[in-house]
């Protein structure tokens, strides 16, 4: 019996997946993964699907992850969140400003789970997951064994994890663990933020702005499917950078710790007008060039194709070639964004 994945990926892409299994404990993720290894069938973990384009309809079992569970210990100098996998991210940074928490403010309205928060290490406004996440537990599918990952375990880099490469097949995160610190500070280096007064803002001000920039800017996944930013910001090489802005005006551009400079992906897009612009049902987002949406019934197809016209327009005009932010994902499993839409 084929199941539809429609409901499951943000984007609302039809889809099916042989089977589909809601798993809200550990031991029904393991038990599902062990039965589809015995079925020698493809398993594939989701959380809110905020994240993945499905390619083609899936040839074994999605699994999706609704682990629930908030736990808080405080300490002297911080509180320390205990969170199952399957938590909304948007509940949980609410649920903390609500405790009296904050640390999570700008990370607000992003789409997706607690669990999916460490393999993107995602971050907007200033402020990654790296920065407050103290531990990631995962369960090893095949024997069931628990594991628990520091910080700098998780090799945490610019959208990036391990979780998305030694450890992407064999493990599953069931919990992750936060902490916030109580001497807070707030982070106002992007967009309205930076108008706000450091020395008299408060958490909940920052929650606010953020929630009004993202929604001014970013479409609702219930009325136009999409998966957020589409496109990672391209982070160049510092004489690569000098050269694209003795050569371009106004390019913005953000020196990093590395001496690489991290460019912003929805302005090079803008500059080659391409808002609006369609192939099929997949059109780009008239407030935000770095988001794809689904306008109209769209398919994969349309999608990669409309992608791949972007990386093309933007490679020719900057000689900065994009890669995709989001995971696709064929019949059997991830394959490459990157040389999906090339």
């Amino acid at each position: 019996m084929n199941s539809s994945l429609k409901p499951f990926n943000t984007f609302g892409i039809q889809a099916t997946a042989e089977r589909i299994v809601i798993a809200e404990s550990v031991q029904q993720l393991t038990e599902a993964w062990t039965a589809s290894m015995h079925a020698q069938q493809p398993v594939l973990i989701l959380g809110e699907g905020s994240n993945v384009l499905f390619l083609q309809d899936f040839e074994g079992t999605v699994i999706v992850n609704r682990i629930k569970g908030i736990q808080v210990i405080e300490t002297e100098d911080a509180w320390l969140l205990h969170v199952g996998a399957g938590e909304n991210w948007h509940n949980l940074v609410e649920y903390t400003l609500q405790q009296g928490m904050p640390g999570l403010e700008n990370l607000a309205l992003i789409p997706g789970c607690a669990g999916s928060s460490p393999i993107q290490n995602i971050g907007a406004y200033g402020v990654e997951i790296k920065k407050v996440c103290d531990y990631v537990d995962c369960v090893e599918l095949s024997n069931g064994r628990a594991l628990r990952l520091t910080n700098e375990e998780c090799r945490f880099g610019y959208r990036d994890s391990i979780f998305k490469h030694d450890y992407q097949d064999r493990f599953a995160i069931v919990a992750v663990g936060y902490r916030l610190p109580k001497a807070w500070m707030p982070v106002l280096n992007y967009g309205d933020l930076t108008k706000l007064d450091p020395a008299t803002v408060t958490p909940q001000q920052i929650f606010e702005s953020v929630c009004t920039m993202r929604t001014s800017k970013l479409p609702d996944p219930k009325v136009n499917g999409n998966a957020g930013s589409f496109f990672k910001n391209p982070v160049i090489s510092a004489e690569q950078a000098e050269k694209l802005i003795s050569n371009v005006a106004n390019v913005p551009h953000y020196p990093q710790p590395d001496a690489s400079v991290k460019l912003a992906a929805g302005w090079l897009i803008d500059q080659c007008q391409l808002k609006g612009h369609r192939i099929g049902g997949a059109a780009v987002h008239q407030q935000q060039a770095l988001v794809i949406i689904n306008e109209d019934e769209a398919s994969s197809s349309d999608v990669i194709a409309l992608a791949h016209y972007i990386r093309q327009r933007v490679g020719e005009k900057f000689d900065v070639w994009l890669e995709p932010e989001v995971r696709f994902m064929g019949g059997k499993g991830e394959v490459s964004a990157v040389e999906t839409i090339a």
